[in-house]
């Protein structure tokens, strides 16, 4: 299956640390390795929104809390 794929722009000096690291982490392209670090990125962005508790899901947890004695 082929991937389609966009072009995005970034600044020359951040293009040259990033090739900087290619080597010591494995990575062939400045483009895997922006690909890599985007996914890792979202990925943790999307398991934070997974975690995150409504204002009614929270009050919920600090009444159960208090019922138990661990607030006042």
């Amino acid at each position: 299956m082929e991937k389609d794929y966009k072009t995005v722009n970034i600044p020359s000096d951040l293009y040259e640390k990033i090739e900087e690291r290619l080597e010591g982490a494995g990575f062939d392209t400045v483009s895997e390795y922006v690909t890599y670090v985007l996914r890792e990125v979202l990925s943790s962005l999307e398991e934070e929104d997974e975690e995150v508790f409504t204002e009614e899901e929270e009050e919920k947890v600090k009444e159960r809390l208090r019922a138990l004695g661990y607030l006042d």
